[in-house]
């Protein structure tokens, strides 16, 4: 009696003990998982990202002496963040959106080391109608994921959802956004001058907005030496834009080369990115830096919970049973 209850009891800690086994290796499959979808993948996609390089320059003055390299500008060039609201915003559609920016962009950060980082319009969703309760836990929530060291430099102009379309944006509104980003309209470094421009306030229609934006490139536009309309006002030699979501190349009459940058989220595109350009005052180099793609990540979740939910199943009868009968049929196969 007494041998038959040990036997049992023996029998009752080793399936304890199989079965402790199996839920640890479960949880780590499930920390492994998660590690590599939510933290690793950036670091494998972005990794792959390189500064372009410039073209070298040729030989001046003394022959056989070459040329002093001019310092070079490491700036990044993002775009249509939107991060959601209270009103159009679930809560686990911005905890998924607002996750996969702050890791893309720590990432690249960390990897890449820009200079400074532009934000070219829209960086909240509905900047346009947020009440000033709303306004202020979109913009605590921008800083937490767009959080970077102080050597770093933000810049950001406004975009329809900051600050309405053209017939929806007041003085509150620009003067609200201008508040939390005090954007520059000349921001200068290392010798090369970025003009920030609010395009929705370039409708031509003569408004109080327009016109003061107006005033302002024209006097900007003086500071550099220039006089007549806007691309004939400023003479740029790359004109970067965001709004479209998609990356595109036009090239302008006046010779002068406009991308516009890709949107910086998952809930505007499946696979995001952004631009990288290594500048100087004479020459520019762009390349583009792709980030994961969101159905790659889901493809990797449906993966391994296909495969946890087998690992899970074999040791009960739903899988067990018939594995069992395909080895009697192999046995009695190999017997015949």
């Amino acid at each position: 009696m007494a041998s038959s209850w040990l036997e049992a009891r023996r029998q009752c800690l080793r399936l304890l003990k199989t079965r402790g086994f199996l839920l640890l290796k479960l949880s780590a499959a499930v920390l492994a998982v998660l590690l590599f979808c939510e933290f690793l993948i950036y670091y494998l996609v972005i990794f792959r990202c390189s500064w372009p390089e410039l073209k070298t320059p040729e030989d001046a003055g003394t022959p056989g002496a070459p040329k002093a390299p001019e310092p070079v500008l490491r700036a990044m060039f993002l775009a249509d963040t939107h991060l959601l609201g209270a009103i159009r915003g679930h809560w686990l559609d911005k905890l998924r959106r607002e996750w996969q920016m702050e890791r893309a962009f720590q990432t690249a950060l960390w990897l890449l080391q820009p200079e400074v980082v532009f934000i070219l319009g829209d960086i909240f969703d509905e900047g346009k109608w947020s009440s000033p309760e709303a306004w202020a836990d979109d913009v605590g929530r921008f800083w937490k994921v767009f959080r970077h060291p102080p050597h770093v430099q933000l810049r950001a102009v406004a975009g329809n959802h900051d600050i309405g379309f053209h017939y929806q944006m007041d003085t509150y509104r620009i003067k609200r956004f201008e508040k939390v980003f005090n954007p520059e309209r000349l921001f200068s470094w290392k010798g090369i001058n970025f003009v920030m421009i609010n395009s929705v306030a370039l409708e031509g229609d003569g408004c109080d907005i327009c016109s003061r934006a107006e005033a302002e490139l024209l006097e900007i536009s003086h500071w550099l030496n220039c006089s007549r309309e806007l691309l004939w006002w400023l003479r740029p030699r790359l004109i970067l834009s965001g709004h479209t979501h998609s990356a595109c190349e036009v090239q302008h009459r006046a010779g002068t080369l406009e991308v516009s940058v890709p949107s910086f989220s998952w809930r505007n595109r499946n696979n995001p990115s952004f631009i990288m350009g290594s500048i100087t005052p004479m020459d520019y180099a762009l390349a583009k830096c792709y980030l994961p793609c969101e159905d790659m990540v889901l493809t990797t979740y449906c993966v391994a919970a296909g495969c946890l939910m087998l690992i899970m199943l074999i040791p009960t009868r739903l899988v067990s049973a018939p594995f069992h009968f395909g080895q009697r049929v192999l046995r009695k196969f190999k017997t015949m």
